[in-house]
């Protein structure tokens, strides 16, 4: 079973954190004068742990990807840039590794001038250095929405889901973040080989909340996909589909919250897996309550462990979590100003909040992104307390 080796309670100065103790170590930080550095984005590929992040400014956005190590960050590596490109708090390029050691990238560029006109744009590189030429992973060819990615490798081929917005006919922003439809919002995958090939695509929901993220993961049994679903009645819970027997299941709820709103929260769920264990947390309000929940499954879904709440009364969401083993995840959100952080079991017991560091509540402030690697948890955010965002990241010791 692993642990953090030692708490902090959240009660304690924050100058705690900044000392080099047992428990929590400053990462390296990314900064520039004259451009925002945010977007942050954790990947892994066996005992390494790697950023990637974007640097606006004057509306030309540049995509970069290091090696994340406690001495320091590695050689930054440009990925893509351009001037019209869609760069949004909620909504970050992501990459990720092929099983091969290869890479997936991925980004979203406009595609109309509609506000919420953009595509998902994909490139690859073989050998860590080279691109390949951009490719829209879609083939609908519609000025509409398109987001929200996860990607997870799933044997020696790349699983991807989306948002895909193809059955929209016109949308528009009320309230900063919400669309009105003649259509609505889909929930699609695709799997594609490290060539980029698309090997097979699906339509895993057709009604689904506009812009909350959504999960991957691949279990020993097979893959996951966990997403902010929406009934004819404006329940928006947190839902899953698996793949079993050579298809993907039909949506079914991780838990039934009936959490009625009118508009998309912008707070999507998050999962991890070890083995044949899996762990989601997820944000609701259902009747006016904020909560952090997370729940267990060993089975791909097929049971559920009881939900636990995992904050302390007044969460804004914003979640991450990883699996530390069998027993033991480790859950990430904001909170009160700040980014906290705590163990919980598959039986239900929580660990002491831990405060990892103070955090705005803006959009800006984007979500910490949480990966664990080797005997440390890895955390990156963005920091917007200064004129221009930058990139702070820590990590936490484990006890093995």
């Amino acid at each position: 079973m692993v642990s953090i080796i030692a708490f902090l309670s959240c009660k304690e100065k924050t100058s705690d954190f900044h000392s080099e103790s047992a428990l929590f170590k400053k990462g390296p930080e990314i900064k520039a004068i004259s451009a925002d550095i945010h977007l942050p984005h954790l990947f892994v590929s066996q005992d390494n742990i790697y950023l990637s992040w974007v640097e606006s400014a004057q509306g030309y956005n540049q995509f970069f990807w290091a090696i994340l190590q406690e001495d320091g960050l590695g050689e930054k590596k440009l990925i893509q840039a351009g001037e019209d490109w869609f760069v949004n708090w909620a909504d970050y390029p992501q990459v990720n590794f092929f099983n091969d050691g290869s890479l997936m990238a991925t980004f979203l560029r406009k595609s109309g001038p509609g506000t919420f006109a953009y595509d998902i744009w994909y490139t690859l590189s073989p050998d860590t250095h080279n691109w390949t030429e951009p490719k829209v992973l879609h083939d609908d060819q519609t000025q509409t929405e398109h987001g929200f990615i996860s990607m997870s490798p799933w044997n020696e081929n790349m699983l991807i889901t989306w948002l895909d917005g193809r059955n929209t006919a016109s949308q528009h922003s009320h309230n900063g973040h919400e669309h009105e439809h003649h259509g609505q919002m889909t929930l699609r995958a695709a799997l594609l080989n490290a060539a980029g090939n698309k090997l097979n695509e699906w339509l895993l929901d057709d009604r689904v909340c506009d812009c909350c993220q959504t999960g991957t993961t691949v279990t020993d049994k097979g893959p996951m996909v966990i997403f902010r679903d929406r009934s004819e009645s404006e329940i928006r819970d947190i839902g899953f589909v698996n793949w079993r027997d050579g298809q993907w299941s039909d949506p079914h709820p991780v838990y039934m919250d009936l959490w009625e709103i009118a508009a998309c929260p912008v707070n999507g769920p998050r999962i991890s897996s070890f083995e044949n264990q899996s762990g989601i947390a997820w944000f609701t309000a259902s009747k006016g309550q904020p909560e952090v929940k997370i729940i267990f499954s060993g089975d791909q879904g097929k049971t559920m462990s009881t939900p636990v709440r995992c904050d302390l009364g007044n969460p804004i969401g914003r979640v991450a979590i990883e699996m530390l083993d069998l027993q033991t995840a480790f859950v990430v959100w904001m909170e009160d100003q700040r980014i906290l952080g705590r163990t919980v079991s598959t039986s239900g017991k929580l660990g002491p909040p831990l405060e990892l560091t103070k955090s705005s509540a803006n959009r800006s402030s984007g979500f910490p992104q949480l990966k664990k690697v080797d005997d440390r948890l890895w955390l990156a955010w963005t920091d917007d307390s200064n004129e221009q965002k930058e990139i702070k990241t820590l990590s936490i010791k484990l006890d093995k």
